[in-house]
């Protein structure tokens, strides 16, 4: 973004991003350059790609016309037709409300039939024909999906699931991190024997943890979300595709706390 020139875009007509949640400040100021909404979408190689996306809102054709909305900050959309959703409970697999927060788990004629020679594997997230994605979200009244996380990247303190990347966000926010081109954080989940798990913060600069836990409770944040420690690190480890390295993290936060 920062070496395309604005003209050299001119003729974009819609841009949609997948793969990690798109960031509110990203969004903000590919528009403000470009004068182009990002819109995001959601999907799995499982799926064929695509499960949901969001879209332009349409224009009404005559005066008082009314038109449902196409587009929901915060979501991945609404999902293509065809395709059925269920939300369950991660651990036993009882089927909640759409508008709880649990497991989503799909099923459609965009469902894959397998993996290649892996039927153990297959048979871990294909149950009658529903698929297991292994992400967290939850559907709002009007339909929109909302994604919050990996199971992955979530912890279960105290009986309550924890999710990292919001308590990324949150610190991300209130240490002023926003727009920086590096990671310089990411919560991991380790071991903790009186509340089954504890957050630990890795941190690629200096954050006094003390006054991290104040600014949290400042602003909100539940006790159980406040980094129990912080672990120093020289950078914090991404594949190629920018994604979080969330072996590699697990390993630093095991080698240095």
């Amino acid at each position: 973004m920062r070496k395309a020139e604005p003209d050299q875009l001119r003729t974009l007509r819609l841009v949609i991003t997948g793969a990690e949640k798109l960031p509110l400040d990203l969004a903000n100021a590919f528009e403000e350059r470009f004068k182009q909404r990002v819109f995001e979408g959601y999907g799995l190689t499982e799926t064929s790609p695509v499960v949901s996306v969001n879209l332009p809102e349409p224009q009404p054709t005559k005066p008082g016309e009314q038109v449902q909305p196409s587009s929901r900050l915060g979501s991945v959309g609404k999902m293509a037709p065809g395709i059925a959703a269920e939300i369950r409970e991660p651990e036993n697999d009882r089927k909640l409300s759409l508008h709880e927060t649990g497991m989503v788990w799909f099923r459609g004629a965009n469902i894959f039939e397998g993996y290649l020679h892996d039927e153990k594997r297959t048979a871990d997230v294909l149950q009658d024909g529903w698929f297991e994605t292994g992400d967290i979200g939850r559907f709002d009244e009007d339909g929109f999906l909302y994604i919050e996380g990996r199971l992955s990247r979530f912890s279960k303190i105290g009986g309550e699931m924890v999710p990292h990347e919001a308590v990324e966000q949150k610190i991300i926010d209130l240490l002023g991190f926003s727009g920086k081109d590096e990671r310089l954080v990411a919560i991991v989940g380790v071991q903790d024997e009186s509340k089954g798990e504890a957050l630990i913060l890795l941190a690629a600069v200096d954050v006094d943890l003390a006054q991290l836990r104040d600014k949290l409770r400042d602003a909100g944040v539940p006790n159980l979300w406040i980094p129990k420690k912080i672990c120093r690190a020289d950078s914090i480890p991404v594949l190629a595709s920018g994604k979080l390295d969330l072996k590699k993290c697990q390993e630093l936060a095991a080698e240095e706390c």
